[in-house]
């Protein structure tokens, strides 16, 4: 079995790295659909879910006329049992034993005794700004200012929530196998060279 998994940037194109490879590879794919099925296992909405999952637990609001200790508290105790659950379905993915790419979720720690080929996906804010204006909603009319507030505002939320599951530092060079900026790629003329690479560090363990 061969897993391979993607940690990127917001607007890196990681995502899309994940979905060319694992088609150019043969690969099962796994991105929302892990969000989804920790909804199903929860009973809760997806969106919450997301959201739950990418906020670090000590990153709430305080206590206003629309927010009280009690529903802090309850908003902590769902973070902390759907990390459980997200666990429990990353070690499902990994127990059917089948090849597959998984973007996100910290999966390259929380599997890491599977040994997946771990990929850090970068790109310059410039790239990533145009990226997020070729891929925003209709309607979505954002100033690249804006769009770089959001950029930064995801990627320091993601690099709480792994160092709060890992004790790791996201974006680590020396956490991964592989470290990719897209900056001047197209993902889909990069990824038959990405999809190279993975086989022969399969091949080489």
């Amino acid at each position: 079995m061969h897993i391979i998994t993607i940690s990127r940037q917001f607007g890196s194109g990681g995502r899309e790295l994940g979905k060319r490879l694992a088609d150019k590879m043969g690969y099962r794919y796994y991105d929302r659909e892990i969000i989804a099925a920790i909804a199903q296992r929860s009973h809760l909405n997806s969106d919450y879910v997301e959201n739950a999952l990418e906020t670090p637990v000590w990153q709430m609001p305080s206590p206003t006329f629309r927010h009280s200790f009690s529903s802090d508290s309850l908003f902590q105790t769902d973070q902390l049992n759907l990390l459980l659950e997200q666990r429990k379905v990353l070690e499902d993915i990994a127990a059917k034993g089948e090849d597959c790419v998984i973007v996100g979720r910290n999966a390259d720690v929380i599997l890491a005794e599977f040994h997946p080929l771990s990929l850090f996906v970068c790109a310059s804010m410039e790239a990533k700004i145009q990226r997020c204006r070729e891929r925003a909603q209709a309607g979505e009319n954002l100033t690249d200012k804006q769009i770089q507030q959001k950029i930064k505002s995801i990627d320091k939320n993601r690099a709480r929530v792994r160092e709060m599951i890992t004790g790791s530092a996201w974006g680590d060079p020396l956490a991964y196998h592989l470290t990719v900026n897209t900056s001047d790629w197209d993902i889909k003329s990069l990824t038959p060279a990405i999809a190279d690479f993975a086989q022969r560090w399969f091949e080489k363990k």
